[in-house]
């Protein structure tokens, strides 16, 4: 297991940050951003959006790679296997569930992180955590468009907490209140979205990350 990895096992101090970049991010122009976030907050994993051609998410790879390892934060994208592999990432999240999980354990080997979104499904999640995720994503936590389905029974987060070793992440449309609720059952706060379109991302990320100090 390698530093990086190690970051995202889960601490006694309450649930650790995961960040995800906008949708559609321009390397040139979101990498000073990138760069302030990270000294900022205690970022334990950022992931790359795979939305967009690959050219164009090759290049905020190699941006997202330089800043994140230089401050020893592991680095994952969007399903796009090969572009981790290339560019030097430390792995993939996979947004299907337990599909593909084997597979990307193979192909990455015992080092690389291997994550996966699993809705709502209790049964998703344990299939990829049988098949060698590293963690399990569930969501949307709030009122969101994410996924097929609405909002997830927070009881699914208090369950999996309790019962499987494999950290869990919570996502989707998150607020201040609902994080508060979710901090002694999650390993990981996804923030992403709910920042983007803020005026001021810094801020509206403390003013949520706050939240989630127990």
């Amino acid at each position: 297991m390698t530093d990086r990895t190690r970051q995202t096992e889960p601490t006694a101090t309450g649930p650790q940050l995961y960040l995800e970049t906008p949708a559609g991010a321009d390397a040139a122009a979101f990498g000073p951003m990138l760069g302030d976030v990270l000294d900022r907050f205690p970022v334990a994993c950022l992931r790359i959006n795979g939305a967009g051609d690959e050219a164009a998410l090759g290049r905020l790879a190699d941006v997202c790679r330089e800043a994140a390892h230089a401050r020893d934060v592991a680095v994952v994208i969007d399903d796009h296997l090969r572009l981790a592999q290339v560019h030097g990432l430390d792995g993939v999240h996979l947004t299907d569930g337990a599909r593909g999980v084997r597979a990307a354990r193979k192909e990455l080997g015992a080092d690389g992180i291997v994550g996966a979104f699993c809705g709502g499904s209790r049964h998703d999640g344990m299939n990829a955590a049988e098949a060698g995720a590293d963690y399990v994503a569930f969501g949307p936590v709030g009122d969101s468009g994410l996924g097929r389905e609405g909002p997830i029974d927070p009881d699914l987060l208090a369950w999996w907490s309790e019962m499987i070793e494999v950290p869990v992440v919570a996502q989707g449309a998150l607020t201040a209140e609902l994080i508060r609720t979710l901090t002694p059952i999650t390993d990981f706060i996804a923030i992403g979205p709910e920042i983007w379109a803020a005026p001021d991302p810094l801020e509206a990320l403390a003013a949520l990350w706050a939240a989630a100090r127990p």
